[in-house]
């Protein structure tokens, strides 16, 4: 049976002294804090040496009494000294409400944050697409290594899944392109421009750009969610262990998957949404399919097809490296999941957009009109 805590005050050459005997843990403490509290006088030292086992509580208490008397605590072993120690470096007072800071200051610390947040994220960006470039020459290098049931799943899940609520999207996006573009050219008597204006749109810039967006909505967040549990639930780690590279086995197929499968789904997108401004051409207009469609061979290059085709790749691995990366920063707890995954939409979802504007600009150079 644990001794219960018991204190002895004694007076020795160096003056007052608290010996502390038994057990110093929560179920054996007893009064004993209310007896420390009841000790007014000068106290030298807390002795230590009668004392059989320490736990936290016991720790703190002492540490409490010695703080508020100015004593010394001796006599202990190197493991309550350790706790000691420990607790004693936890006793920071801690502010109820943050300290006041004005307005402005707060919103340019907000800003600069943000400012640094960013450029750190777009160089830890730069860093992950690196090792994933290492990761493919080790792969090229030992073809044995390529996981081809891992991408096949990825295929599934990152095409064959979306192609429902992507042709659903594309569709009513050529509805909507349509019926609005006819309404204006209508002022001009000039309907039949809605086709130029549905088919180029689509082929060039909507059919793509949609397609990425909801690519980055679907598979750019489940890739955040994955590997970040995964980091959580130590698998990562794990894989490490035991000689697997996790660059290799999870995030070289998702990137890999989703940059083949992006120019599929940016073509059927656009083929879907040419559709669908046909089904409104042929209703609203009075404009026969057939007159739909050689009008739209006349007016739309394949420059235009060009251009789509090859940004989907670019935006693939913009979607698969966001996504991968956010995930794989996450640590601590489970709410830092949510927050990677919202970051890896938003991220991809930027990064798609801004580079969109550079392809706009280079293919304008190019004299791709």
């Amino acid at each position: 049976m644990n001794k219960a805590a018991d204190l002895v005050e004694e007076t020795r050459d160096g003056g007052a002294v608290i010996r502390l005997l038994g057990h110093l843990s929560i179920a054996c403490l007893r009064d004993l804090p209310a007896r420390l509290d009841a000790v007014t006088g000068p106290v030298s030292a807390i002795d230590l040496s009668g004392v059989e086992h320490m736990d936290t509580i016991g720790a703190w208490t002492v540490h409490r009494t010695a703080k508020r008397l100015g004593s010394e605590v001796t006599g202990g072993n190197d493991d309550a000294q350790r706790l000691i120690e420990a607790v004693g470096k936890l006793d920071e007072p801690v502010n109820i409400r943050p300290d006041y800071v004005p307005p402005l200051q707060r919103v340019i610390g907000q800003i600069g944050e943000a400012v640094v947040n960013s450029f750190t994220t777009l160089l830890g960006l730069l860093g992950f697409f690196g090792a994933t470039l290492v990761a493919s020459w080790n792969v090229i290098r030992h073809p044995s290594k390529f996981r081809v049931n891992a991408v096949v799943q990825r295929f599934e899940v990152v095409g064959v899944s979306a192609l429902g609520i992507i042709g659903l999207m594309s569709f009513l996006i050529g509805i909507v392109i349509a019926q609005q573009g006819s309404v204006q050219l209508r002022q001009f008597g000039m309907e039949m421009l809605t086709i130029n204006l549905v088919g180029r749109l689509t082929f060039r810039e909507l059919g793509v750009l949609m397609t990425a967006i909801m690519v980055a909505g679907r598979s750019g967040s489940a890739f955040a969610a994955q590997l970040g549990t995964m980091k959580l639930t130590e698998e990562v780690d794990a894989m490490r262990t035991i000689g697997v590279s996790p660059m290799e086995a999870l995030v070289l197929p998702r990137t890999l998957a989703v940059v083949i499968m992006m120019p599929l789904l940016g073509f059927y997108s656009s083929i879907v949404a040419v559709i669908g401004g046909g089904f409104l051409c042929a209703v609203s207009l009075d404009i026969p399919p057939i007159t739909f469609i050689q009008r739209l061979r006349e007016v739309v290059p394949i420059t235009d097809l060009w251009v789509g085709l090859l940004k989907a790749p670019v935006f693939g691995i913009i979607i698969a490296l966001s996504g991968c990366f956010q995930g794989m920063q996450v640590k601590a707890n489970a709410e830092e999941v949510g927050l990677r995954t919202t970051s890896a939409v938003v991220q991809a979802i930027f990064l798609v957009i801004v580079i969109d504007a550079f392809f706009a600009v280079f293919f304008t150079w190019l004299g791709w009109n």
